[in-house]
């Protein structure tokens, strides 16, 4: 289960034109090395009313397959987030994602978070203080980075980023767009499998090169499990049923304390 997909490219040429034939492509590409089931997501636009619409129409389609996270811009929704987060979680989504480029993730996205018992996917630019800050304020939120913090390979963020795993309970990163793979490595050996979710960034990137990084960590298959789907359905599972999302299986034992503590039939 990929958990990291965006429709449309935002205005980037890659691939075919158009959200629609992007995505198309991608669950080609998905297809081919296994890949199912996904959390999909607007691509950074700016302004998501719309993108959001058309993200959860698509997930509607297909409930046992896509699960969607809602887009917001904290800075031009402020003293709106929660109003914007709430309508969205009624109509399935079960995350929030937050873009740098829009400006940071802030407490309000925090506090709506925790109403609706949903993750937040925070890509901070790598900024990693602010997710630390974020995570100490909101506790009971779990707050899931990309690309270890930095999609432009800013090792030392990545490094910083690391820490945090180890040392905060409540912070997760996704594995997309890490090309130092002993960085990866390394995060995934101190934090642990629990702490690490596999995403491919797409349609922006192939998902069968950024799938090829899990298998190369050379994990026992339970580890490897939750990397690769266990952990973002636990995460995310408390919003799905508290909007009547699907209840997937999954492979753990125990949750974290912003989970459910029951696990999925």
């Amino acid at each position: 289960m990929d958990s990291h997909v965006h429709i449309g490219t935002s205005g980037v040429p890659l691939g075919p034109a158009g959200p629609a034939a992007n995505f198309a492509l991608w669950r080609k590409r998905a297809a081919a090395v296994g890949i199912r089931r996904a959390v999909l997501m607007a691509a950074p636009v700016g302004s998501y009313a719309a993108a959001n619409r058309m993200v959860a129409t698509l997930a509607r389609q297909a409930p046992d397959r896509w699960l969607w996270y809602v887009f917001v811009n904290a800075a031009t929704e402020r003293g709106l987030v929660g109003d914007v987060v709430a309508e969205a979680h009624a109509r399935g989504a079960c995350g929030i994602k937050v873009h740098w480029s829009d400006g940071p993730a802030t407490d309000e996205v925090g506090v709506a978070a925790q109403r609706h018992r949903m993750p937040v996917l925070f890509d901070p630019g790598g900024d990693v203080q602010r997710v630390v800050d974020l995570a100490g304020r909101h506790p009971d939120v779990a707050w899931i980075v990309p690309h270890l913090s930095s999609f432009t390979d800013d090792w030392r963020a990545q490094s910083r980023l690391t820490d945090a795993l180890v040392r905060m309970p409540n912070i997760f990163a996704d594995t997309s767009g890490v090309r130092y793979f002993d960085l990866l490595e390394e995060a995934v050996a101190r934090a642990g499998s629990r702490k690490v979710l596999y995403g491919s960034d797409g349609p922006y990137l192939h998902p069968a090169p950024e799938l090829a990084k899990i298998f190369a960590l050379n994990l026992p298959r339970a580890d490897r499990a939750l990397i690769l789907g266990g952990n973002v359905l636990r995460l995310t599972r408390p919003a799905r049923r508290a909007g009547g999302r699907p209840n997937y299986k999954t492979p753990v034992r125990r949750t974290e304390p912003w989970a459910s503590q029951d696990r999925d039939r």
